[in-house]
């Protein structure tokens, strides 16, 4: 079986000013995922619906795409890459390395983030995938029903990337 996560699918890359079909499914796509919204006067967050596809890439389409690349720890450049379009399409981080204990950076500190945003982790925002980030990890885990190993592989990455945090989110 085929893992559309690590297949290319051969779409357009677009941007703002693009237009057409592939827009559309784009933002057939995002619409689910809650990332097309703007705060009103009341300062309430407003998720529209269906009218959002419109197969234009303006700046409504612009911002969601950077919040859904946000989302699943894409660069957000509002470009939609191959990368971005399978994201997309598998609803889910694409082509993240595993982590677990020991390993360090960037990616690890935005793992403490999302485990933060969540309330799994209570320690310091620090990179290092120590003791108290395998905790966290786990605890994901056991509340999301995977396998409970403490290392970041694909089915916890998908769990991370659904605790953003975000105004409306």
């Amino acid at each position: 079986m085929t893992n559309i996560s690590s297949t290319a699918l051969n779409k357009p890359v677009l941007r703002e000013g693009s237009t057409g079909e592939a827009v559309r499914e784009l933002q057939r796509l995002l619409l689910p995922h809650g990332v097309f919204y703007y705060v009103d006067s009341n300062h309430a967050c407003v998720f529209p619906g269906e009218e959002v596809i419109d197969g234009i890439f303006g700046p409504a389409t612009t911002n969601a795409v950077k919040i859904f690349q946000s989302k699943m720890f894409l660069p957000q450049d509002g470009i939609v890459d191959d990368r971005t379009w399978r994201a997309a399409y598998f609803s889910g981080p694409v082509d993240m390395p595993l982590l677990r204990r020991g390993d360090r950076g960037e990616l690890v500190e935005l793992i403490q983030q999302r485990l933060s945003n969540g309330g799994y982790y209570r320690s310091a925002i620090d990179g290092d995938f120590g003791p108290a980030t395998e905790s966290a990890v786990k605890d994901l885990q056991i509340s999301a029903g995977l396998d409970i190993d403490g290392v970041v592989g694909n089915d916890t990455w998908s769990e991370l990337s659904k605790l953003y945090a975000d105004l409306c989110l």
